[in-house]
């Protein structure tokens, strides 16, 4: 294939469900003319809870489904598996990310005070990943980080509203001992917790940096596909493609919270 054609192919994402949507929705604004194709693993989420091994066994079969279509870069739009990858790339004929590296770059850049807080899912808190990536970047930095092992499930259940006090008491729970710390910047270790930004900006306080990891891993895509010459050349929009690996119908409902143009895209349901 020409570098010319390989241009034109889609951008592959893939996350345990449906919080890298939320890392879609950046890459649609950042690089609209570029196509998308999306898998979720709605069948097995979430990853948080799994083993290492098991996330990496998963890992290995999200890519493959991207690679059963065109595609230029992989992106890792979830946490857990950015995590347990640590600075290992699984591919290498072609650019790929996760989101750990992108976010923790930007959260020591903007961190003033020189405390980073992380808040994940069970497992990405417990790879150490984040405080890995961020230390590789500057040992001094202090990190404190927290495990919410509540929030995915809170976000996938549309349990979303800025006022939901379920949401909220959980948040809270998990937030107040990195605001205890004095951490001046936080990182959304889990592509589904912009979805309740409103919520942890209200218990975090106007003066504390939140890092989105979804953004900041489309930022990165841009930066590597312009590195690379690999940006399309089209004009018009791109579209997206959206792969499920359990229910279409399910997928449609809850997707409205993360990118309301995915409920009602092209969705196809597929066994992996």
């Amino acid at each position: 294939m020409t570098e010319q054609n390989k241009n034109q192919n889609a951008i592959g994402v893939f996350d345990s469900g449906l919080g890298g949507l939320t890392a879609v929705k950046e890459l649609n604004r950042i690089l609209p003319q570029e196509n998308i194709i999306f898998f979720g693993d709605t069948a097995r989420v979430p990853y948080g809870t799994r083993s290492r091994q098991t996330i990496l066994r998963y890992t290995k079969e999200d890519i493959a489904v991207l690679r059963q279509h065109p595609v230029k870069m992989i992106i890792a739009a979830c946490g857990t598996v950015s995590s347990a990858l640590g600075m290992d790339s699984p591919v290498e004929d072609m650019p790929f990310t996760g989101v750990v590296y992108p976010a923790a770059r930007t959260a020591c850049t903007l961190t003033k005070n020189r405390h980073i807080g992380i808040i994940g899912t069970p497992a990405t808190i417990r790879s150490n990943g984040y405080v890995n990536a961020i230390h590789a970047i500057d040992p001094g930095i202090a990190v404190t980080a927290m495990a919410c092992p509540l929030l995915v499930h809170l976000v996938e259940y549309g349990y979303t509203n800025r006022n939901n006090q379920i949401t909220r008491l959980a948040a809270e729970e998990y937030l107040m001992p990195i605001k205890k710390a004095g951490a001046d910047t936080l990182i959304m270790g889990c592509t589904h917790y912009p979805i309740i930004r409103e919520i942890i900006a209200d218990i975090m306080g106007e003066h504390v940096n939140l890092i989105s990891a979804g953004e900041e891993a489309a930022k990165y895509a841009k930066k590597c596909l312009t590195q690379q010459h690999l940006l399309t050349d089209r004009t018009e929009s791109g579209h997206n493609i959206y792969y499920v690996s359990d229910s279409v119908e399910s997928f449609r409902e809850n997707a409205r919270h993360f990118l309301p143009d995915a409920a009602d895209g092209q969705v196809f349901s597929l066994h992996i």
